[in-house]
């Protein structure tokens, strides 16, 4: 309501300075015309004659005022001059109009209402959408309605910055919106006001376990070890110390971490499972005991003629029998031909690992919208079935694209 009656009054003092101008303008200007100066001189001319005479320094007073008057007929203009009408007042009404309708106009086509109008009522659908955020048994939220969580706790916040738990959902609204930026920043403020809380730092390791940023990874390092020192049977925070210990490298401390929570976990837990191919994989990482397989990617002519600007290179590998793919690597398009290689990290899961393989089939193609999935108009080539030797004979595979899916 302020902000309309702020326009308004704008709009008013806009008008204000097109009207009050032509409003002051006088209207009953007195113009001196060439028939009231000639007169004028006359009757002064007049006055003179008759001084004259009274002091007797002229004898012939009646011819003097008949050559008077001759000039006086003499000088009258044959046309009257034309009197200038001031501007018709109402004739400014159409451009107020125009000045308000421009500007309303505008305001409505680039003032973005419809932004704001939609933060009004996620401002009203706030106390619902923290109803339900806080209630298991409910509705779980859309992308979308998470998406108005966040900007309607961006909002609250700006008004109560001290509230760790809106810093704290809203840092977890970045991370459903897989909002890197947010996310660590909301985390960080909330750590900041409550550092010894468990669940502000947990939260907070999460985020930078996830971080590109090796400098995040380390201070994620330092503080989930933190937590596990304080609470050696935090299997949330060892879990998550092995992770990121296992994505920066550090096996051994990941394999160190998998086996204390395999000492912690109850018999038939189903996490054992997957811990122990875990723990495989990191030895089988430490260890070097990995195959590595060079790929060589080339054109055809037709293919490299219809390559498109965006879309990614997929290249997949599978044992010649199953087509599911043991080991996958993506890439953004770029020149050709292009090398390659691929190890047990590509692997797509723990326990079928490239080392294991005694043949490989290498595909690759070119995916246009960038998924995992085969779709019409996409160019591959294949290697066709090849022995493959593991880390005892690392070899060079050659792969052409030149088949298109119809």
């Amino acid at each position: 309501m302020a902000f309309w009656l702020v326009v308004i009054i704008l709009l008013v003092v806009a008008g204000a300075l097109l009207v009050i101008p032509v409003m002051r303008q006088k209207t009953d200007l007195q113009v001196t015309t060439r028939d009231e100066l000639n007169k004028a001189i006359y009757q002064d001319r007049l006055s003179e004659l008759a001084a004259d005479e009274a002091q007797g320094v002229i004898a012939q007073q009646p011819e003097l005022i008949q050559e008077l008057q001759q000039n006086l007929l003499t000088d009258i203009p044959q046309q009257s001059s034309e009197e200038v009408s001031p501007i018709n007042r109402w004739a400014l009404l159409p451009g107020v109009v125009i000045l308000v309708v421009v500007s309303v106009g505008l305001y409505l086509k680039t003032g973005g209402l419809s932004q704001v109008q939609a933060w009004h009522q996620v401002e009203a659908q706030m106390p619902e959408l923290r109803a339900r955020v806080a209630n298991e048994r409910a509705e779980p939220l859309t992308m979308e309605e998470v998406a108005r969580l966040g900007l309607g706790l961006r909002t609250s916040l700006q008004q109560d910055a001290g509230n760790v738990n809106d810093w704290m959902v809203l840092g977890r609204v970045g991370m459903a919106l897989n909002n890197a930026t947010t996310a660590t920043q909301a985390f960080a403020k909330a750590y900041q006001l409550a550092p010894d809380n468990d669940d502000v730092r947990f939260g907070y390791a999460e985020v930078l376990t996830r971080s590109n940023d090796p400098q995040d990874n380390q201070l994620a390092t330092r503080m989930l070890r933190t937590i596990v020192g304080q609470d050696h049977s935090n299997l949330r925070a060892m879990s998550l110390l092995a992770f990121n210990a296992f994505e920066q490298g550090d096996f051994k401390q990941a394999i160190g971490a998998w086996e204390v929570m395999l000492k912690l976990l109850p018999a038939g837990d189903s996490r054992i499972e997957v811990i122990k191919r875990s723990i495989a994989q990191a030895k089988s990482q430490a260890g070097q005991e990995t195959a590595t397989l060079r790929i060589e990617v080339s054109l055809s002519s037709d293919a490299a003629q219809k390559l498109p600007q965006q879309g990614m290179l997929v290249i997949s590998v599978t044992d010649g029998a199953n087509p599911v793919p043991v080991a996958v690597k993506q890439l953004p398009l770029s020149r050709f031909p292009l090398s390659v290689v691929l190890d047990d990290s590509n692997a797509m899961m723990p326990e079928r690992l490239l080392s294991s393989l005694q043949q490989v089939n290498v595909r690759a193609r070119i995916s246009l919208d960038g998924t995992a999935n085969s779709q019409s108009g996409d160019w591959f080539g294949e290697s066709g079935v090849q022995n493959f030797g593991g880390k005892e004979q690392p070899q060079t595979i050659h792969v052409q694209i030149n088949k298109q899916i119809p």
